[in-house]
């Protein structure tokens, strides 16, 4: 069983491989599969069969040196923003704002964004380790293993939320 620091590396681990060291994404998520996408700090996959309770989401990156946001997508469809397409949970950081907004997009209109937090984990050349744990009543997120936001379903078919993205201004080392 491995053991993680605080910065979401193994024990003894000082950082994390580069981009161009990691070749392939390692998908610990069963139904994930060979079409998932990871290029240049953009990640798009399936989750086949869906989000259901007791799921949890792993992204392990490094935040580029002049950053400005990065976002996070469970929808149910991989498609770009200009879609309609519902999305169960969006998570945005934004650097200049030291923000993480939360919010959920049904019948192709946004909801109330949620933007409450208690710190702001992410430093501009750190790796970081984000879960994303998929619980009965909410999606509840860890940064670098620490209780950073919970979020409620909004959507109430979980299972059709089946597409996994995140971009922007980082290099992803896995996602899982």
């Amino acid at each position: 069983m491995t053991t993680w620091n605080r910065r979401g590396l193994p024990v003894g681990v000082n950082q994390l491989a580069s981009p161009l060291e990691t070749s392939t994404l390692h998908h610990a998520l069963s139904g994930m599969d060979e079409k998932d996408q990871k290029e240049n700090g953009e990640y798009t996959g399936e989750i086949k069969g869906g989000l259901r309770p007791s799921m949890k989401l792993v992204v392990i990156g490094i935040i580029n040196k002049e950053p400005k946001n990065i976002e996070v997508i469970l929808s149910c469809e991989p498609e770009e923003e200009d879609t309609d397409a519902d999305v169960g949970f969006q998570l945005k950081v934004s650097f200049m704002d030291k923000a993480v907004q939360r919010n959920a997009r049904l019948a192709g209109e946004w909801g109330r964004p949620e933007t409450t937090l208690s710190y702001f984990p992410f430093a501009p050349g750190e790796s970081f380790k984000m879960e994303i744990v998929c619980e009965h009543q909410q999606f509840r997120v860890l940064v670098d293993g620490q209780p950073l936001c919970g979020f409620t379903h909004r959507l109430s078919q979980l299972a059709s939320l089946t597409a996994l993205r995140v971009f922007g201004d980082l290099q992803l080392t896995k996602v899982a």
